[in-house]
């Protein structure tokens, strides 16, 4: 049976503290957080680490900042508490070791002997033979002898859930009704021959004693459905679950090549994003479109709107492909949607060590407070304001070869002899009056305003592109300004 109609709605987020965060995983994240507020319900967070081989703290305390950083809280799990905890699975043996004791006295589990060899011989014939190869149930019915002439050969058994001979039909949130066969869902293991549990135990376990109502996870984990479904009911039978979840798997994100994204592709580690100085808000609007949207036509929203707006039968089934230049484009419209003082305040750690290229001490908080209403029309990420705002903080800018070879034409030295005579006439309280300038010497060349800025921007800020030239200027200063006009005419004439 599923969770009753109207029954308040708790979801569970679990990730494995294994390296960095996945985008993949990011997702997962956000449509549990969604969907929990959309329905006043209750966000479970809980760590699977009962893998210590692969399990780290360091990987631990990092998922908790990462999650931190995007914006999420949680109702129960580590840092918060609440009625079922511990909310770590490594804390949570004896617990596991009870259930897996009791499904075994009522027939619901058995013990299995069979060797790695011997299964993989096994599952090799089926295949020959065309039959299905999952596990052939040779365990399921030993007597009393047999398992002790086994365990005579000192033999260490694993546990194998026993599958009902029946098929199993559930109504997926995402997929609609899905039907499994027996022969496709053949007895599993749960406990391992060194004693400690599978996942395949521990998370159906922990959302029966944690009351969850609904299970939001990957496609990748669609097989497994039936498995814990019928899980969930030998669980029901011993008094250990009172429901079973409904469940909703969530499209693969594809990467390059419509594979699917793994930890191996570098757009897939949520460390990257934060690194080149993506916003959280900026990141998850994108992500939220992998797989749903909150309208056809609009592609830019704030998670309040998201939230209002979520529901999981909306999302769509089919892969969705993720795209690093619409993820950062959506990150430059958050960008402009940012409190210019915000913005500022977001910008700071590209704004020294180890990110700025200039002293601590060159640094001029008024030139950046002027600049920094320009930058935020520019920027996609917070970490480009770097190379945009350098050349108002180094002693001289830094010098692009390539800009410098596209922009120096020949007649270039003229243009800037007379572009700084026209510059040093000028009025420097007013960007207007700079174009101005520029514009008439261009004029005086036979040039347009495109073609006669360029030199001029390449000498004083060592780029091609950049921001709004002569609002730089103005906030540069005119000594500075005519200095770095005198050095490049300089190196024109050696």
């Amino acid at each position: 049976m599923a969770s009753a109609p109207g029954s308040p709605v708790r979801v569970r987020f679990c990730p494995s503290p294994t390296g960095n965060p996945h985008v993949g995983l990011v997702r997962t994240a956000l449509f549990n957080w969604a969907f929990a507020k959309h329905h006043q319900g209750t966000l479970v967070f809980r760590i699977e680490d009962t893998d210590a081989a692969r399990d780290s703290e360091e990987s631990y305390e990092q998922l908790l900042d990462s999650l931190r950083w995007l914006g999420f809280d949680w109702d129960e799990g580590p840092e918060v508490g609440g009625p079922h905890a511990p909310y770590r699975q490594s804390q949570r043996m004896d617990i596991y070791r009870d259930v897996a004791d009791r499904l075994l006295d009522a027939g619901h589990a058995y013990r299995c002997y069979c060797s790695t060899e011997e299964l993989d011989a096994r599952r090799a014939a089926a295949r020959a033979a065309g039959r299905p190869s999952g596990y052939d149930g040779h365990c399921r019915d030993l007597t009393a002898e047999q398992k002790a002439a086994y365990e005579a050969e000192g033999r260490t058994p694993i546990v194998r859930f026993r599958m009902p001979d029946e098929t199993i039909t559930f109504t997926d949130l995402v997929r609609g009704e899905l039907t499994f066969t027996p022969e496709n869902v053949p007895d599993y293991g749960i406990v391992r021959a060194n004693g400690a549990p599978l996942y395949t135990l521990v998370n159906p376990v922990d959302d029966a004693l944690m009351e969850i109502t609904h299970v939001l996870r990957g496609e990748d984990l669609l097989s497994s459905t039936p498995r814990q479904i019928a899980l969930y009911k030998a669980l029901i039978d011993l008094g250990v679950a009172k429901d079973i979840p409904a469940f909703g798997h969530l499209p693969y994100v594809m990467g390059e090549g419509n594979k699917k994204l793994s930890k191996r592709d570098p757009e897939s580690s949520l460390n990257l994003y934060r690194e080149r100085g993506f916003l959280p808000e900026g990141l998850l609007n994108y992500l939220s479109l992998l797989g749903w949207s909150l309208a056809a036509d609009r592609d830019v929203f704030s998670m309040d709107e998201m939230v209002a707006a979520f529901e999981i039968s909306d999302v769509n089934p089919n892969p969705a492909r993720f795209d690093l230049k619409k993820c950062e484009a959506i990150n430059a419209d958050h960008i402009r949607l940012l409190d210019v003082k915000d913005f500022t305040e977001r910008c700071r750690p590209w704004l020294a060590a180890p990110f700025a290229p200039w002293p601590a001490e060159d640094f001029d908080e008024a030139k950046w407070q002027a600049v920094a209403p320009h930058a935020q029309t520019r920027v996609k990420v917070l970490s480009e304001i770097t190379d945009n705002v350098d050349f108002l903080f180094l002693a001289e800018p830094v010098r692009d070869e390539a800009s410098w070879t596209k922009a120096m034409k020949d007649g270039s030295d003229a243009l800037l002899r007379t572009a700084r005579e026209k510059l040093d006439a000028a009025d420097w309280n007013s960007a207007e009056s700079l174009k101005e300038a520029v514009l008439a010497a261009g004029e005086a060349h036979g040039l347009k305003l495109g073609k006669a800025q360029a030199p001029v921007r390449v000498a004083v800020t060592g780029r091609t592109v950049g921001l709004p030239l002569f609002e730089s200027l103005e906030i540069l200063g005119k000594e500075k300004t005519l200095t770095r006009i005198d050095t490049a005419l300089a190196r024109l004439a050696a």
